[in-house]
Parts: structure tokens; C-alpha cells; sequence
């Protein structure tokens, strides 16, 4: 058995373990607490019945409370990194540390469900809204250095899905760096090509500008090697939020990604 099927066979047994269906990390955007989010736990399923919580584990991690935004005159608040440039354009300052910090906080979250409550990555979707949104762009698309037990896990995870709400792509040229071979860790079955994406936007964002959507698809599809077919990309008549039509097509996407899906999985497993 090669190591991609007994991975995906492991990944089976412990989906089968769980009381859960899949899991659904949802990252809030700057300024903003969990509880922002949190009526995904009950909102989602209204839409698609099975997102309810007896099947679906809901986690909304906290931004730490004291990052100084460069923007705000240095000013402290909720905040996944430090932003430089006003408003969030293509080209703008990345703080690295920042995200790495927040990719970390992540992982630790992924590494829960996986030990704890038994969900296998490829049954979690990791998503947010703005700075959440570009947090959760790069810990699915990014390097992934996984750390657990002390140890540096370079194996790259293939995750249910990735949502970005108003987001965008951080560290791209790291990105495409890690996905088109110019890097050692990077093999010719990198998973992280295959989760697919829902990336919704406005297209009046005056905060995150609309452009960051058509550049970040762009990269990850035509740089990094995301195929086309694995992204639902949506535009609304709005500015930075979310509106009732954005919600339906997010729930429509959770419920494929996490159901839908299943059955083609169990039946790859059974052929191992």
C-alpha cells in the first residue's frame, strides 16, 4: 500500500471513530471576538440542515486581544497580524511573524480535532472573514509546517476546504513558491492543489479591495497549481461584509464539501 492510500485509509478509520461529520474552523476578522461569527453554528443549517452541530463541530478561535495595528497609529486590538497599508490593495505589506503566529494558533486548533475529537483533516474546513479569511488562506495553501509533539511535520494536509470571506492572499510569492517546485519539501502530489476553495467578495469592498479576489484565484490557479475546477469564486453587490446570498452559497458549498463528498471517499477506501 503506498503512502498517500494508507494515509487516506487511517484518515477513514478515525472519520468512522468520530461523532462528528467534519469540522468547520471559522477565523473573525480584525477588531472583531468569535461571537461575531458564531451564528454559523446555527445560521448554516437553517440552509442546509445537515450543517447542524450534532454533526458538525463548530470552533471560532479569538484573534489575540493586544495586536498593535501599524494603520491605527500602533493602537491595540483583536487582530491576527499587524496591517501597513490602507486600504488592503494588491501589493500591500505582509507582517510575516504575524501570520506565522496565527498559523501556529490554527494548527494547535487542527491538531484538537484530529487527536481529541477524532476528525480527520481532509474532514476540516478551515475558513474566515477578512484578516480570518487571509489566516485561513495560507494555513491551507501556504507551506504548512504541522508542529505536534515537538516534532516538524512536513507532509503538507489536505483539508475538506478552504473559505475566504473579503479575504486575501497573503505571502503570495511564498505561496507559489512552495507549490511550483522551487522549494525541497514540494512533491509532485502536493495535496494542498486539491482542496477546494470558496472565496466570496463584494465587489464595493472599500477595505479589502474587490481586485484581491481575481489576483489571489489567479495566483493560486495559474502559479501555484490550484485547478480551476476546485474553486467557487462569488461576487456581491456590497461592500466589506456579508449578505444573505453569500451565506447560501457558503452552506452550499460546506454541505458539498463535507457530505457530498463522502461517499466518493469512503469509496476510494475501500479499493485500497
Amino acid at each position: 500500500m503506498s503512502t498517500t492510500a494508507n494515509a487516506a485509509a487511517k484518515a477513514a478509520a478515525s472519520s468512522s471513530s468520530s461523532k462528528y461529520n467534519g469540522a468547520l474552523i471559522f477565523l473573525h476578522g480584525l477588531g472583531d471576538t468569535p461571537s461575531g461569527w458564531s451564528h454559523l453554528q446555527n445560521s448554516l443549517q437553517v440552509i442546509k440542515p445537515r450543517l447542524n452541530s450534532n454533526s458538525i463541530k463548530y470552533v471560532f478561535p479569538p484573534a489575540p486581544i493586544d495586536q498593535s495595528i501599524t494603520i491605527n497609529g500602533g493602537a491595540t486590538m483583536p487582530g491576527w497580524f499587524d496591517l501597513y497599508d490602507w486600504p488592503i490593495g494588491v501589493g500591500s505589506k505582509d507582517d510575516r511573524p504575524g501570520l506565522m503566529r496565527s498559523i501556529k494558533q490554527i494548527q494547535t486548533e487542527v491538531n484538537k480535532l484530529i487527536n481529541v475529537d477524532n476528525i480527520p483533516a481532509n474532514k476540516i474546513v478551515i475558513g474566515g472573514f477578512s484578516q480570518g479569511g487571509a489566516v485561513a488562506l495560507l494555513a491551507c495553501y501556504g507551506k504548512n509546517d504541522n508542529e505536534e509533539d515537538g516534532k516538524m511535520q512536513m507532509q503538507p494536509r489536505k483539508f475538506a476546504g478552504c473559505v475566504g470571506l473579503s479575504a486575501w492572499l497573503t505571502l503570495p510569492k511564498e505561496v507559489i513558491e512552495s507549490g511550483n517546485g522551487s522549494t525541497k519539501e514540494v512533491n509532485n502530489d502536493d495535496v494542498r492543489k486539491s482542496i477546494p476553495l470558496f472565496w466570496g467578495h463584494g465587489t464595493y469592498d472599500d477595505k479589502v479591495l474587490f481586485e484581491q479576489q481575481q489576483f489571489g484565484i489567479e495566483a493560486l490557479t495559474n502559479e501555484f497549481g490550484l485547478s480551476y475546477d476546485k474553486i467557487t469564486s462569488t461576487q456581491y453587490p456590497m461592500g466589506h461584509e456579508s449578505c444573505s446570498q453569500e451565506m447560501n452559497h457558503l452552506a452550499e458549498f460546506l454541505d458539498t464539501v463535507l457530505f457530498d463528498n463522502e461517499e466518493e471517499n469512503k469509496n476510494k477506501s475501500s479499493e485500497l
